[in-house]
Formats: structure tokens, sequence, C-alpha cells
């Protein structure tokens, strides 16, 4: 997993002191995603980041997520992972807090970064 493999996008989203920035990248196995997030958290503003949550579909185990302290942000993209028939490719949400919680509006800001993903990332085989 080199770093040309991985797409990233910050400076898109803030609420309430909380910053997002949302990255991504082609994965097909566990030990893929492992070497995708130490690759990210190499970067220092990414590692001492409070959340970096993802989801990926893998090809041959379906789909995977982890949570990193945000509960329930994982299973959010990975059902719009789903919804948009994305596999083979991780997306990490992550998020500095800012001071004020978000309550259920954290949420509503994690479906905005993978919106945000989506729409201007290139995909592996995307046709569009």
């Amino acid at each position: 997993m080199g770093k040309t493999d991985m797409q990233q996008f910050s400076g898109f989203l803030t609420d309430r002191g909380s910053k997002y920035a949302v990255s991504g990248g082609p994965v097909n196995s566990r030990a893929d995603v492992k070497a995708f997030l130490k690759t990210l958290t190499r970067d220092k503003r990414y590692a001492k980041a409070t959340h970096n949550t993802w989801a990926a579909i893998l090809p041959e185990e379906g789909g995977v997520k982890g949570d990193d302290g945000e509960a329930g942000a994982g299973m959010v993209i990975l059902r719009m992972l789903e919804r948009e028939g994305v596999t083979g490719h991780i997306i990490v949400v992550t998020r500095w807090f800012g001071g004020t919680k978000l309550g259920g509006d954290r949420f509503r800001r994690v479906q905005d970064s993978v919106h945000h993903y989506l729409e201007n990332a290139t995909l592996e085989g995307d046709t569009c």
C-alpha cells in the first residue's frame, strides 16, 4: 500500500469546532486494511485525531468496519458502501474533536464526509 494509492480530502467540513477529513484507497484483504490505516496514521495529524472510523467491503470476506471510539460510525460508512456497490475500497472518516459534542449530528457529518469522498475520489474500475 503506497501513499500514491491513498486519496485524501480535508478542509471541506467543520461542525461546532470539530474538523473532518476523509481518505480512501484500494484494499482486498484485512492485511490491506491494516496497512492502509498504518500508512494513514504515519501522518501525525491523523495519528492524533480523535477518531479514524472506517469501513470496507472486501471481495472475499464482505464488510469490515472500525469505529475507533465513534460508536456506530463504521456501520454508517459500511451501509453507504453497500448502497453504492463499492467493493475493494476502504473509506476512513477522520474527526478532530472541537470541544462540543455533536450528538446524532455526528452521523450526518460522517455521511457528508463519505458523500464528499464518493463524489471526488477516483474509485478502482470507475467508469464514470
